[in-house]
């Protein structure tokens, strides 16, 4: 797989995931392959801090969502990570994910990737969303390919906030450029 999109929020077709599939959109139409996620509907349990993974390499906690979502991280090329805004920072199910990629950090199992970081708020904190999906997102040596912050609070709003939907696009273009430089 090439580029993975990840919806974290809780509504599966909410704006979060809009803006991630306008990405994955323009991507596939280009030819490259792409698979879409949302961490809607899927248990993702948050770190215990058990340090198991040090040794193991892998988290600890099992008999969740998890493995299969950080499974497709570690085979794509690029990562399209998005998240609402609740109160100002990340939502909690997104916090989850990243927080246990710790297990994956021991031995850099992620490094190397490109990543694009995607938030959505209904008014502000937008800026310490994607301050925090950068902030994994730099932890883990990906190497960052853009943003995109929109916003809207109803389901769909966000195709309202035209320079959200057009970085969407710019970003889009940024990952086929790198994927196919020959183009």
């Amino acid at each position: 797989m090439s580029v993975l999109g990840i919806s974290g929020s809780m509504r599966k077709n909410g704006n979060t995931a809009l803006l991630v599939t306008t990405i994955l959109d323009r991507v596939r139409e280009a030819g490259i392959e792409t698979e879409f996620l949302t961490l809607a509907g899927m248990d993702i349990r948050p770190c215990t801090g058990c340090e198991a993974c040090k040794s193991a390499k892998w988290c600890a906690t099992e008999d969740d969502d998890w493995a299969g979502v950080a499974e497709k991280m570690i085979g794509c090329e690029v990562l399209v990570l998005g998240a609402p805004t609740y109160y100002y920072d990340i939502n909690g199910q997104t916090k989850n994910l990243i927080d246990r990629t710790y297990s994956l950090y021991h031995d850099r199992r992620l490094a190397g990737r490109k990543a694009v970081s995607v938030a959505v708020c209904a008014d502000r904190g937008c800026e310490r969303t994607l301050e925090t999906i950068e902030g994994f997102l730099n932890t883990h040596e990906f190497s960052y390919l853009g943003y995109v912050c929109g916003k809207g609070y109803a389901p769909g709003d966000v195709r309202k906030d035209e320079r959200a939907m057009e970085r969407a696009r710019q970003v889009a273009d940024t990952i086929i450029r790198y994927l196919r430089p020959e183009d």
